[in-house]
């Protein structure tokens, strides 16, 4: 039998051996040694503490296989790359693969060939790949959640496979052996107290090991500027642009329409720009990811997508035409600069607080809430069409947005996932108003209305909501606009 001593020594090799490191940084080797032991883990890193490894390096010395469940394909592609080129079993599965090379590691499973496979929710949850991951001789040893927080920011309408993310663990472990164990861990560079606990909740995590470090980065400065009109808006991102002296950077906007109305008129000023959005080609996409990350592009005029997991380390600015709805969303995304620890400017554009000069974030906020709005009417028309207990694929043909209300009802409460596939309306409507769910919604984006306007240090305010209260305390960055200021 071995000693803790003996196994860790074995461990350090193969890390240093793949990824060149002869040592962890905190907390890689607690979150390894956690997934080792099979237990559930919440894992909160900043973009670019090498979050991916804590997983990667436990699922290749386990027996079985363990599956990344990623949201993007240029994520997944980015980083089975780079463990193939170290010649490490490992297999990704989406819906832009050619037939024969699915065919090949549908094979691989099937002879227990590979020890990690990533996929997408909605790939993991296609009939040929779970009839095939649920047969009995396939050990599963691990289901790991990459990028976290898409299962708050995006599980309801715009990604509804995510919702039923949380049954599938005991669906697995339904058909396996008895003595079969799968540990669960979401990673995720952002989530504050709310969202943690949405993420524990949806994936049923059972006294799940919590791993949550400081957001604070100090070599990204913050700043956000006023615009009285949308002239000055365009004035104010022209202006910071040129004063990056043509480096690498990334414009957050949050309408497909208007990264195309933007990106055209900086390509008019003769910048190396383009738009990017869930619009476009998945060949599209990927052919202005490559541009961007070989510098034929200076930066992309993007939605929020973009950047997700990508490693490009000199992204030195990042601006937001636009600021998002969510604090976690903002984070996320300036996050995706200076991950090579050099100093980074990010700005964040916003209209008067009237709104009477540029009533433009006041309008799009508004649309959001109508979403809402809609959303809880469209649910509300279904609900009685709904049988108290169905199967997802067999009531799609009847009703088609069946995925996303039933997303929705999971979200509010109101029904239990037996598997994957099957639910249970668990209560009716009658307790649920539009008035509650708006009044949640508008909490949470209150947070990011109280940090554009506030006056105290902007890290401060950050580490407060993200739950470092003690770390705030008295806590000043020397290197935000506020503090700049004073």
């Amino acid at each position: 039998m071995e000693t803790e001593n003996e196994q860790w020594f074995k461990i350090r090799q193969a890390f240093e051996k793949n990824w060149g490191y002869k040592d962890f940084r905190h907390p890689q080797k607690e979150v390894v040694n956690c997934l080792l032991k099979e237990q559930d883990a919440l894992v909160i890193m900043p973009t670019g503490g090498g979050k991916s490894v804590c997983f990667q390096l436990p699922a290749l010395l386990k027996k079985g296989l363990t599956l990344v469940i990623s949201p993007l394909v240029a994520l997944m592609e980015n980083q089975v790359n780079d463990l193939q080129l170290k010649q490490l079993p490992v297999e990704l599965l989406h819906n832009e693969i050619p037939r024969q090379q699915r065919k090949k590691t549908l094979d691989k499973i099937n002879k227990q060939q590979i020890r990690l496979l990533y996929l997408s929710p909605e790939t993991l949850l296609s009939p040929p790949v779970w009839k095939l991951l649920i047969q009995p001789h396939i050990e599963i040893n691990g289901l790991i959640l990459d990028e976290a927080h898409c299962l708050v920011q995006w599980g309801e309408t715009f990604r509804p496979t995510y919702s039923r993310l949380g049954a599938v663990r005991q669906a697995l472990l339904n058909n396996k052996t008895v003595n079969q164990k799968i540990a669960i861990a979401a990673f995720t560079a952002t989530a504050n107290l709310k969202s943690q606990d949405i993420i524990k909740s949806s994936l049923q995590l059972k006294n799940p090991q919590i791993f949550s470090i400081s957001p604070y980065r100090n070599n990204l400065n913050l700043a956000i500027k006023i615009t009285w009109t949308s002239r000055c808006r365009n004035h104010q991102l022209l202006n910071f642009i040129k004063r990056q002296q043509r480096q690498s950077g990334l414009v957050y906007i949050r309408s497909r329409k208007e990264s195309e109305k933007v990106s055209q008129w900086l390509q008019e000023l003769n910048y190396k720009v383009a738009a990017y959005h869930a619009g476009l080609s998945a060949l599209e996409r990927r052919k202005i990811e490559d541009q961007w990350l070989q510098d034929k592009l200076q930066f992309v005029v993007c939605t929020s997508a973009f950047g997700l997991g990508i490693n490009k380390p000199d992204v030195r600015w990042i601006v937001h035409y636009q600021s998002p709805f969510l604090l976690s969303e903002y984070l996320q995304e300036i996050g995706r600069g200076g991950r090579d620890g050099k100093k980074t400017n990010t700005l964040t554009l916003i209209s008067e607080p009237t709104g009477w000069l540029d009533p433009s974030d006041q309008q799009r906020n508004q649309y959001f809430l109508q979403q809402l709005q809609k959303n809880y009417q469209q649910v509300k028309h279904y609900f009685k069409q709904i049988p108290k207990q169905g199967n997802i694929i067999n009531i799609k043909q009847e009703i088609p947005k069946i995925e996303i209300i039933l997303s929705l009802l999971y979200r509010w409460g109101k029904i239990k996932w037996i598997d994957p596939f099957n639910y249970e309306l668990t209560s009716d409507l009658s307790s649920l108003s539009i008035s509650q769910i708006l009044k949640i919604s508008q909490q949470e984006s209150q947070q990011m209305k109280q940090y554009l306007m506030t006056r105290a240090c902007r890290w401060q305010y950050l580490l407060k909501v993200f739950g470092f209260t003690k770390e705030a305390k008295g806590f000043k960055c020397g290197h935000c606009d506020n503090c700049l200021r004073k």
